[in-house]
């Protein structure tokens, strides 16, 4: 793996921690910048802290992905510091699980705030960054957003999270449409996810047992078993597929549905 993304710059998103993190490792890994985004300060720091002193270049910055301003200063950040931008990694998110009747209107359009807008606003305004250097790579630019197998399949008690999931999935195969039709050197692609062993993955089984799941070591025991590899997933396995389709490797891929799911959604 290493070399393979050799002179590119990557915002990861959410990449204080979990998914993000290990995302933002594997692409420094590979050879290339990164530029860590999160609200999370002090783990983003320490994360990007951690990853420099490997060798590899590596920053951070504070970025609400609801505001466009927001993504306009993180895009800018990662071309002064970096010299331009190649891969976005549009991995932040939320999740949360409550019956629908009990939902109120503000925690849904919470959810899509940052789990939709962030995406949209973040395609939107790198595009025009990563245009400028696709030409350079074989597979061109690369566009990642982080859907869910919620993307996918739905989920009782998790209504705004599936719209949410289900939206990217779908705005990242119009955006994959338009990048070709325009004629950019940019691939767009998503990546389903089933329970990764993380904060958030730990979150998803803590409101089952709030719910009323279970203990939580029956929950735990019984999540897994939704994944027929009989495991979690962990976040490397997330962050080996980002490098992937972030490579040349993936140069024949857009508009794509990556599932690291375990066999969850092949029942």
């Amino acid at each position: 793996m290493a070399g393979k993304l050799q002179g590119r710059v990557a915002l990861i998103t959410g990449g204080a921690r979990g998914i993000g993190a290990a995302s933002a490792r594997a692409l420094a890994e590979a050879g290339a910048a990164v530029l860590i985004t999160d609200v999370l300060d002090e783990d983003g720091e320490k994360t990007a802290a951690a990853i420099a002193a490997t060798g590899a270049r590596a920053g951070y910055v504070h970025h609400d992905v609801r505001e466009e301003a927001a993504w306009v200063a993180a895009v800018g950040e990662a071309e002064k510091r970096f010299g331009g931008l190649d891969i976005l990694v549009n991995n932040a998110g939320i999740f949360a699980m409550k019956p629908m009747m009990a939902t109120t209107i503000e925690e849904f359009r919470h959810m899509q705030a940052i789990n939709v807008d962030g995406v949209f606003l973040g395609m939107k305004t790198a595009l025009p960054a990563i245009g400028k250097r696709g030409g350079q790579w074989p597979g061109g630019g690369s566009i990642i957003n982080l859907s869910s197998v919620a993307g996918l399949t739905g989920a009782a008690f998790a209504v705004p999270y599936n719209a949410s999931k289900g939206a990217v999935r779908l705005m990242t195969k119009g955006a994959a449409l338009e990048c070709a039709q325009l004629g950019l050197k940019i691939r767009v692609n998503s990546i389903h996810p089933g329970v990764i062993d993380t904060m958030m993955g730990q979150k998803v089984m803590d409101d089952f047992v709030a719910a009323g799941g279970g203990g939580p070591n029956e929950v735990r025991t019984n999540v897994i078993a939704l994944h027929p590899l009989g495991r979690l997933g962990a976040a490397a396995d997330v962050a080996n597929a980002v490098v992937f389709l972030a490579s040349d490797d993936a140069a024949f891929m857009t508009g794509s549905e990556v599932v690291v799911d375990g066999g969850m959604t092949a029942r």
